[in-house]
């Protein structure tokens, strides 16, 4: 078994095994509390610019299925475990998760103590670091790599290159791919839309020559103040008066272009446990996330919006819904299944409002 080593901005080295392919991965370091979930996880552009590490002890225990991919390739930066399974058992598995990484050429690191360094990002806030499998490794040769180390704006590596459309349905809805995730694009045609997805760059004019019944920003990857051009284009869509819903990176642009602000959060929510309360209905819900950044709440005039939704642990912003305008987004990720009371409730709120069933 080949050495790896993991090194965090902070001078913390963790040695353990390599998992998957030779080399280096820099990145900036983060986790996910997700049981199940790990190849969705992998292949989510929302994690572009990332190393995760995976909190559940053992991973790869039923294996890869490509069908799960929520993308055409592995997205992250690398993968952290403390045991890689090596015997998958599942009837889909297709491969064993270390097989998979080689083929996708990922560096990842197992055997190392996933609650330690959980618990370091939790208290010191997501940092940047290094995963390698040189054997003359020395963190003082890393170092300042490690701390240059920005995520960036990575929409545009993440998006499609040209637009293209799926379904059959009789409600025409636009999909801005800023780092969709394939689930998003089947629960709209499963609820009778012909999806049409646009690159991130595709100009607010285009998309409305198109006359689409309904518009959907993504979820993506980095910073959404990083976008100014995107924020531009989708403050004319919110303009235009046709029925708009965003989740993720799509949900935060839309409320800076309404006059709002984001914030970084200091570990972010990711996995499949984050407690969600639709104010509305006054339920809580388990839900999927993949986030970084926050909506900073009362950052948004009470005329202009009105916060749906809260993060039960730490109150942050949700979900909002827009005033005046048949406009409303969310943080977390709908088209993700984690209990059984599914949120994909609000795809059904946003087909009504395209096919004209709901008020603004």
């Amino acid at each position: 078994m080949k050495k790896a080593f993991l090194a965090l901005a902070d001078g913390t080295v963790f040695e353990g095994i390599s998992a998957g392919a030779d080399g280096t991965a820099l990145g900036e370091i983060v986790f996910t509390t997700g049981m199940v979930g790990y190849l969705e996880t992998v292949t989510d552009p929302a994690f572009a610019g990332q190393i995760v590490t995976m909190t559940y002890p053992i991973i790869g225990n039923y294996g890869v299925n490509r069908a799960d991919c929520q993308s055409g390739k592995v997205q992250v930066k690398g993968m952290i475990m403390k045991e890689m399974a090596t015997h998958p058992n599942n009837f889909r598995s297709e491969e064993t998760l270390k097989d998979y990484l080689l083929s996708e050429n990922v560096v990842a690191i197992s055997g190392i103590d996933t609650r330690a360094l959980t618990k370091i990002i939790r208290n010191q806030g997501a940092m940047n670091g290094v995963i390698t499998t040189d054997e003359n490794f020395k963190f003082e040769n890393y170092k300042a790599q490690i701390e240059a180390y920005t995520v960036g704006a990575l929409v545009s590596e993440v998006t499609c290159k040209e637009k293209y459309t799926v379904g059959s349905g009789a409600l025409q809805v636009t999909l801005i791919d800023y780092g969709v995730q394939k689930n998003i694009i089947e629960s709209l045609v499963k609820r009778g839309a012909t999806v049409t997805v646009y690159p991130a760059t595709t100009k607010a004019s285009d998309i409305l020559a198109d006359k689409p019944d309904g518009i959907m920003l993504s979820g993506g990857p980095g910073n959404p103040a990083d976008y100014p051009g995107l924020i531009a284009e989708i403050k004319e869509l919110l303009a235009s008066g046709t029925p708009l819903f965003g989740t993720g990176l799509g949900h935060q642009m839309a409320a800076i272009a309404m006059g709002g602000k984001t914030e970084k959060l200091k570990f972010g929510h990711r996995g499949a446990n984050q407690p969600v309360k639709d104010l509305a209905k006054d339920m809580t819900f388990a839900t999927v996330q993949n986030c970084g950044y926050t909506v900073v709440k009362d950052s948004l005039e009470e005329s202009v919006a009105t916060v749906s939704h809260i993060n039960v642990n730490d109150g942050t912003v949700e979900g909002i819904r827009y005033n005046g305008i048949p406009a409303f987004t969310v943080q977390y990720a709908p088209e993700c299944k984690p209990g059984p009371k599914s949120m994909e409730y609000i795809f059904d709120e946003f087909m009504n409002l395209v096919g004209g069933k709901h008020n603004a």
